[in-house]
């Protein structure tokens, strides 16, 4: 049991250090988009934001280097590019054919941030004093991944053929492979775990070669954005889901709400319902319900898993930079196939979700939000965000019980000491958490957007006190 409360401890912050490198990804596709031939035609700004899908896996290796560290240091980042480098240089001596893609980022952050955590502080003879503690990283980076490359040397070529036909099979199962990918990447968001399947989808499996200048890249997100007309299948479903199916969800709790609470939780919902509309970020909704009914929630993953199978059924192709929202529809329009279709088949998927939703809620009376004055949040909000911080700090069981904090786009992810100290009630009345999730040691805090700054001020707080 322990074992695999540290496994899945360790699984959840390689999560959420995969947040970092895919954070770039938005700003690379709109640059991408903006200079397209069909767009503004400006090649140097396509140039641009191609840059950075051409230098991917280095830019994991770099990123996920930095998510790992505790202390989110550069030094992290370094040795994750000098590990990529040396680790992608000895397998090309090794075997030409041999190629890791993104995965060598992965393998090489992955590797930076577990060395920078265990040697950042070791100190060395005076007589190598130079050489301690980062710089020491950096050394200890370049000889791991000499022999990771050796190993790798062997075995990545099984590897390689094993993961290619994983990959084709899924694509190749069609409106199967899409539907069980829609089903497991919501039946993860709980958990934190989604963004590791979403790596080997978007990123891994799948091969694309361009005509026109020869390079291979591979991943469903990869080779949309590279030209493949066949890319999108496991991206297209999302639209539907994220710009119809969660709105309807918030509408059917506002209806299903006291008359006299929704004015009070009106503003809430439809906060949460435009963001996902806006920009594909469903959480803060999902966290409203998963919870409060997990057999709804597993309806909702399998509502998502038929989105995805039903889109490629119609031979729709879309993909985004992001997530499956408005912006990115509208910028990727250009690149989709059949993206109209998409405005159809959300009209249907916003009035399954809000029957399904709105007979489910009445009838097995789930306190979803505004259905009882006692679960109504709570009317005297903190004043700032300092003010929230603090309020979230004292939930986590105070400063001294928080060993770890973190956040990625929407949750805060904290180790604690002891969990009994932890106040998980407490902090589900503060207005502005939408979910608390509990599993060992970990804590993750569901607050949305402002995950970053309460992370940050959090960090502060417990600077200053030393």
């Amino acid at each position: 049991m322990k074992f695999m409360r540290d496994l899945f401890i360790r699984l959840q912050s390689i999560g959420k250090a995969l947040m970092l490198p895919i954070a770039v990804l938005p700003a690379a596709a709109l640059l991408l988009r903006l200079g397209a031939p069909d767009v503004l035609d400006i090649p140097f700004i396509t140039k641009a934001g191609g840059a950075v899908f051409d230098n991917l896996a280095l830019i994991f290796s770099i990123g996920i280097g930095v998510g790992l560290a505790k202390d989110s240091n550069g030094a992290a980042g370094l040795a994750g590019a000098i590990g990529y480098l040396i680790l992608t240089s000895a397998l090309k001596t090794i075997d030409e054919t041999l190629n890791m893609s993104v995965l060598a980022g992965i393998v090489s952050g992955i590797e930076a941030g577990v060395i920078y955590n265990r040697y950042h502080k070791v100190k060395l003879p005076e007589y190598l004093g130079f050489f301690g503690g980062r710089r020491f990283v950096l050394i200890v980076t370049a000889l791991v991944s000499i022999i990771l490359a050796a190993i790798f040397g062997v075995i990545w070529g099984p590897c390689q053929a094993f993961i290619h036909s994983v990959g084709e099979w899924i694509i190749g199962a069609g409106a199967l492979g899409t539907f069980v990918y829609g089903v497991l990447n919501r039946l993860l968001i709980p958990v934190g775990l989604h963004h590791i399947l979403n790596s080997f989808i978007w990123f891994v499996f799948g091969e694309y070669t361009n005509p026109v200048t020869g390079a291979v890249v591979t991943g469903d997100l990869n080779r949309f954005f590279a030209g493949d007309p066949s890319a999108g299948m496991f991206m297209a479903g999302f639209f539907p889901m994220m710009m119809f199916g969660m709105p309807a969800v918030a509408l059917a709790m506002y209806h299903a709400a006291k008359p006299e609470n929704r004015a009070k939780i009106g503003g809430v919902l439809a906060s949460v319902a435009f963001t996902s509309f806006l920009t594909g970020i469903t959480e803060p909704i999902e966290f409203m319900f998963m919870f409060l009914a997990p057999a709804l929630y597993v309806v909702h993953a399998v509502l998502t898993g038929l989105s995805l199978a039903v889109t490629y059924s119609l031979g729709v192709l879309d993909g985004f930079g992001f997530s499956a929202g408005f912006i990115d529809y509208v910028i990727d329009w250009g690149l989709a196939t059949k993206p109209e279709l998409i405005i159809i088949i959300g009209a249907v998927v916003f009035a399954l979700y809000y029957g399904i939703f709105s007979w489910a809620i009445r009838y097995f009376d789930i306190p979803t939000i505004g259905r009882y004055d006692e679960d109504m949040p709570a009317d005297d909000a903190p004043a700032n965000m300092s003010d929230l911080s603090q309020l979230i700090l004292q939930g986590l069981g105070g400063n001294s019980n928080l060993t770890e904090i973190a956040n990625c786009a929407t949750r805060l992810r904290c180790t604690v000491r002891d969990l009994s100290l932890v106040d998980n009630e407490g902090l589900k009345r503060i207005k502005e958490v939408r979910g608390v999730l509990v599993a060992g040691n970990a804590v993750q805090v569901v607050v949305g957007l402002k995950a970053e700054q309460i992370a940050d001020e959090i960090l502060a707080i417990r600077g200053s006190k030393g």
